[in-house]
Parts: C-alpha cells; sequence; structure tokens
C-alpha cells in the first residue's frame, strides 16, 4: 500500500503524531523527556519552527507546530529522531528503530480549528486515565498555555493571544475552555485526519491548501468511529 502523502505550507500549523513502535515506550525516567525537550527546542530554532503545543507520552509525541517554509517540520521531526533515538541507544545499551515509521500529519484550520486541537493535544493524559486534570501532567504544553509557567521552546499562536489583552486574562480564559468537553465526533475526526494525513478543517480550507500547494488531496469520507487505546494512540 502507497504511503498516505503528509502537506505541510509555510505558516499553516500542523498536528504532528509520533509514536513508539509496536506502541512500545519511548520514554522511560525524566531524563528522557527533558532530552526529548532539549532537542526539539534546538531543532526548533535551526529550522525556523514554532511551537504551539505538545504532550510527552510514555509511547508517543503530540506536537502542534507551525513551519515557516514547507520543509521546516519534516527536518524538526528528523533532526530530534535521530538524537533521540542516538540518545536512547547509548543509555539503555540497545539498539535498532524507537519510532513506529514515519510521524503523521495534519494541517489545522487555525482560525476555527486550532485551539480544539490545542485542547485535543493537552487533554492526552487525562483522556488516557493518567491524571485527573490536565494540570497534573508535567509533560505538557498546558503547564504554559494554562498555568503560567515558562516554557521557553513555547510560541503561543495568534488565536491563543485573542483569548484576552494580559497573560492573566488569556490564561483564565483558557482555562474555562477545559470546563467544556470536546465532542466525540470531533474527536474521531481529529484521530482520522491524522491517520490520513488529512487536514483538519472545513472545505474552504481544503481549497485553500490545494490551490496553495497545487496539489489535489481529495475527498476525505469519515467511517465508522474508531476504537482507540487511548493509552496508546490519544
Amino acid at each position: 500500500m502507497p504511503r498516505k502523502v503528509r502537506f505541510y505550507a509555510a505558516g499553516v500549523p500542523s498536528h504532528i503524531v509520533q509514536r513508539g513502535n509496536n506502541k512500545q515506550a519511548c520514554f522511560f525516567c525524566d531524563d528522557d523527556y527533558g532530552f526529548y525537550i532539549k532537542a526539539l527546542s534546538e531543532a526548533l530554532i535551526e529550522y525556523k519552527v514554532k511551537l504551539h503545543a505538545f504532550v510527552l507520552m510514555t509511547n508517543h509525541v503530540h506536537l502542534l507546530m507551525t513551519p515557516s517554509d514547507h520543509e521546516g517540520i519534516s527536518k524538526v521531526m528528523q533532526s530530534v529522531g535521530r538524537k533521540y533515538v542516538r540518545y536512547i541507544n547509548g543509555i539503555y545499551n540497545r539498539t535498532g528503530t524507537l519510532w513506529e515509521g514515519r510521524h503523521k500529519a495534519s494541517l489545522i484550520d487555525s482560525e476555527r480549528y486550532l485551539l480544539i486541537c490545542q485542547r485535543y493535544i493537552e487533554l492526552n493524559p487525562v483522556r488516557a486515565k493518567m491524571v485527573d486534570s490536565p494540570e497534573e501532567y508535567t509533560w505538557s504544553s498546558y503547564q504554559h498555555n494554562g498555568i503560567g509557567k515558562t516554557i521557553q521552546c513555547i510560541t503561543p499562536h495568534d488565536e491563543y493571544l485573542k483569548l484576552g489583552p494580559s497573560k492573566q486574562s488569556r490564561l483564565n480564559n483558557y482555562r474555562e475552555l477545559f470546563t467544556q468537553q470536546i465532542p466525540s465526533e470531533q474527536l474521531h475526526h481529529i484521530r482520522e485526519c491524522l491517520i490520513h494525513n488529512y487536514p483538519f478543517g472545513g472545505e474552504e480550507f481544503k481549497t485553500k491548501i490545494e490551490q496553495t500547494l497545487d496539489v489535489k488531496i481529495g475527498q476525505f469520507k469519515q467511517g465508522r468511529p474508531i476504537h482507540i487505546d487511548d493509552k496508546q494512540v490519544n
């Protein structure tokens, strides 16, 4: 079966997911998470990519990034992947692959869906029943976006900045968003868009991407709900 094509566009945010091989763990202690963030931070600067949200789960990662050119995200993922696998293999005296093939990517219609996607990412540990609320999970951008702790590699998206004129008002309004559940149909749509590397947005957004990149994305028909173990995929 041919690989599903991934699309990136300058200035358009993308939701990225990369999983451990065979759903196995890719983080084993706090130092591992810290090294991943360090490698990611260096790559973001080198390739001029902005990171708006992330969560590092035991066996996969979610990232929400906006590149300055169409190659930036791929270069970031390649750079982080190489450094992190080298680090893990060295520390734990292992060999072979760590990640499950290529990462998944879904372009995000920022005006309508960016904050939904950002909430989806930061609620992963809650859906996986690892914590009761997002602020309890350390390795998540909610620490920055919802609590106000400084995470140097985070660049707030314009849609986040629209939440209020001051830092405190934005924090308050952002936390308020988490009192509302993301509808199940939107959760399903986000997951299917990732599986198929398909844009998360309306027809107008899809048409704009096709015109910008001079590609034909095609039609996406949502199938029956996918039953997913949140601890593995989320």
